[in-house]
């Protein structure tokens, strides 16, 4: 099967699986696609015992490295500049230090802390981890995507600061996430082995993230330009497509941060003198156009990320390191989200309920999925496969279906 047909067997699924939710279970959107996605890939599995050649053709027809590289190279781009396109900049600036703390200083501490506590753990079971692999697994589980949640959130109620919050700090730590994460694999793939070197990480961090944010500040500007010096909606939302897609490209090539430069790409196009740059007709459909692709590829992308069902082999050892994963990451949100209320009440201002809803409301999704498939082959990448996929699972379906609960509840 080539390229075109497995991309319109994707849309078919999609639509397929979208109606069925729609129409029938009714869950949240992502929460739905995510869930009969994933049944989809449990009958294909279980298929090997009652009907082996499916199951080898459907292998055959994507691996883990496609899969990755589809998410990183080609979904990423495009749906981070329509989350920040749609993102209330005067509302996320008066939470831009809680947002900054937790995008950046909570990336790291939970990277670290996550990679101490896998290895324990790890250890404990018999299992001998290299510790730069529990470094990369803290740093691919440790972005939030909480594109499942914001609905309910709304319809919970939730404050705005809070909500604003918890779509900041999943913008910019998705930036950040990815960039932790390449730093680690480029020492690994750069005769870093099982050490882990802070001097070099810190390098390779400041060059990634501070190229990225001023790659996306200058193609921000030259897109506002562009579209200023114009008044045709066709040529004005195209504009935004290249920009888009070519921009996140270049940024890669440039070993730049491309997921930082569109977040703040987006966030300019979306809130920098837009009355000015872009009529009201303009405006209407460049919002909803992108509406429109970020619902295409989310749906995408959780058909996409079913699959990696396929290529996980489930031991028991194993499996009772992913299922402790949970509870490890778990953990290390709660103590990031409370120390930080407790450390740094001025600066958070976050009450017992704020908290308890941006802990629990820190779901992980695709993008570590993404990122645990295009590590080099080896048992450890297994190993990683199996604990990144319990804690998308749980986070999803568990948390996603419960956090309005939680929204509700009182203090």
């Amino acid at each position: 099967m080539n390229a075109y047909y497995f991309f319109v067997a994707l849309i078919l699924l999609a639509a397929v699986f979208s109606y069925i939710n729609t129409r029938f279970i009714k869950l949240p959107f992502v929460i739905g696609l995510f869930l009969l996605s994933t049944l989809l890939s449990i009958l294909v599995i279980s298929a090997r015992f009652w009907y082996p050649a499916s199951a080898a053709q459907l292998q055959s027809i994507t691996t883990p490295d496609t899969i990755s590289k589809v998410v990183l190279e080609v979904l990423l781009g495009p749906l981070l500049f329509a989350g920040a396109l749609h993102t209330d900049w005067p509302q996320l600036r008066h939470q831009i230090r809680s947002i900054a703390a937790f995008a950046l200083g909570g990336v790291l501490f939970s990277t670290l802390f996550i990679a101490l506590a896998f290895y324990g753990i790890a250890l404990a079971l018999g299992i001998q981890a290299d510790f730069i692999y529990c470094m990369l697994f803290g740093a691919l589980i440790s972005p939030t995507d909480p594109i499942a949640v914001l609905g309910i959130l709304t319809k919970a109620g939730v404050p705005k600061r809070v909500e604003s919050i918890i779509v900041g700090e999943s913008l910019f730590n998705d930036g950040v996430g990815v960039v932790v994460f390449l730093s680690i694999l480029h020492m690994l793939y750069n005769g870093g082995g099982s050490h882990f070197q802070f001097d070099a990480f810190g390098l390779l961090f400041l060059r990634e993230a501070v190229g990225g944010i001023l790659w996306g500040l200058g193609s921000g500007f030259l897109l506002y330009w562009l579209i200023r010096s114009i008044d045709h909606y066709e040529t004005e939302v195209l504009l935004t497509l290249a920009f888009a897609t070519g921009g996140y490209w270049l940024a890669n090539q440039l070993h730049l941060s491309g997921p930082l430069a569109m977040v703040v790409m987006g966030l300019l196009t979306g809130n920098y003198k837009e009355e000015e740059a872009m009529n009201d007709h303009t405006r209407d459909y460049m919002h909803k156009f992108w509406e429109l692709v970020d619902v295409i590829l989310n749906a995408v992308l959780f058909i996409l990320i079913a699959f990696v069902l396929l290529f996980i082999e489930f031991k028991t050892t194993v499996i009772l390191l992913g299922l402790s994963s949970i509870i490890i990451v778990l953990l290390s949100r709660l103590v990031l989200v409370y120390g930080a209320a407790a450390l740094f009440p001025r600066l958070f201002g976050l009450s017992r309920l704020d908290a308890r809803i941006i802990t629990w409301g820190g779901l992980r999704g695709g993008l570590s999925l993404a990122m645990v498939l295009s590590l080099p082959d080896s048992d450890m990448k297994s190993m990683l496969m199996v604990a990144t996929y319990c804690c998308v699972l749980f986070s999803i379906i568990i948390q996603g279906l419960t956090i309005g609960r939680v929204a509700q509840s009182k203090q």
